[in-house]
């Protein structure tokens, strides 16, 4: 009797084990969503907003298909709306695309921490060496820097989280998409002009 019970008990013991950290759990995920819906109804949180102010082009070289090389620089301003609410970016990442085609690979950026009512610029030099390219790609860049005017795609997503007082809420997936106009001739090294940059597009 003695030694059937044993492993009962044991196995009784693991069961509450498993059951109180499923509790555990299931308390800490209530808790995290309570705090996310207690900052949104409170605080109402709105989404930063980025634009392009200036952009360098070190490399872009079309002329070897089906390979391109690509050196680039864009200055990136993001501004949070928030008066009491700050921004925690985590696992942030950038690149740039001509005509919906990745052109230079996804460049890791640092955690940012921006504060309510602030303006961060960032200045990612993206591209190096040479990438893969499609014909469309190619050919669509050689007759764009033929003409002067090159249209390219400035790509940032991660996470966020909000801030408010000691609450934060959940990350959220956050995409941004920057189209830019530049005035690009053949050979130019360096700053170009920018010829056309709307407010990007900011999805969360």
């Amino acid at each position: 009797m003695t030694q059937e019970g044993k492993p009962k008990t044991l196995k009784h013991s693991q069961g509450g084990k498993g059951r109180s950290c499923g509790l555990c759990l299931f308390i800490f995920l209530l808790l995290a969503g309570a705090s996310a819906v207690a900052v949104c109804l409170i605080y109402r949180p709105r989404k930063p907003r980025f634009a392009v102010v200036g952009a360098a082009i070190y490399q872009l070289n079309a002329t070897s298909q089906p390979i391109i090389s690509t050196s680039m620089q864009f200055t990136i301003v993001t501004r949070n709306p928030n008066r009491r609410v700050s921004i925690f970016y985590d696992k942030l990442q950038a690149y740039v695309s001509y005509r919906n085609q990745q052109i230079t690979p996804a460049m890791d950026l640092p955690p940012l921490y921006q504060e309510a009512k602030s303006t961060v610029a960032l200045t990612p030099l993206l591209g190096s060496g040479t990438v893969p390219a499609s014909a469309e790609v190619v050919n669509g860049l050689m007759m764009d820097e033929a003409s002067g005017v090159v249209a390219l795609r400035v790509v940032l997503l991660g996470k966020l989280r909000w801030k408010a007082g000691a609450i934060k809420t959940v990350k959220y997936g956050v995409y941004v998409k920057c189209d830019v106009w530049v005035d690009l001739k053949k050979g130019a090294v360096g700053p170009v002009p920018l010829l056309g940059a709307p407010p990007c597009k900011v999805d969360i």
